[in-house]
């Protein structure tokens, strides 16, 4: 198998079967050359792949804040607009109660 595989690349004896030889000698080349980017070097596909999972993984999460930032900023400003709903706030979150008033909590 090893004199067959330097014969290939001795061009003298490639006769006929020129184009074959040609091909067989470009598909090893450049297979050697896919093996090198996907896993050898530093930057390699793996790498980039990993990297658009991350990024589309934070993209997402900051979706997410921002919609929460949205949805707490609403909040903010329902509760200093009115001030009936931050009492009624503040009595379902803190359980506040006015003096006198008997208050009953229950769990679900």
């Amino acid at each position: 198998m090893s004199s067959r595989f330097k014969d290939l690349w001795d061009k003298s004896k490639d006769g006929s079967a020129t184009q074959q030889r040609s091909f067989l000698r470009f598909a090893i080349i450049a297979l050697g050359v896919f093996v090198l980017f996907l896993f050898i070097k530093k930057d390699n596909i793996i790498t980039w792949v990993s990297a658009g999972v991350t990024l589309n993984k934070q993209n997402r999460q900051i979706e997410n804040y921002q919609n929460e930032i949205r949805t707490l900023g609403d909040q903010i400003q329902t509760l200093t607009s009115n001030k009936d709903s931050l009492e009624t706030y503040a009595r379902e979150q803190f359980y506040f109660a006015e003096p006198g008033e008997t208050v009953y909590l229950i769990e679900e």
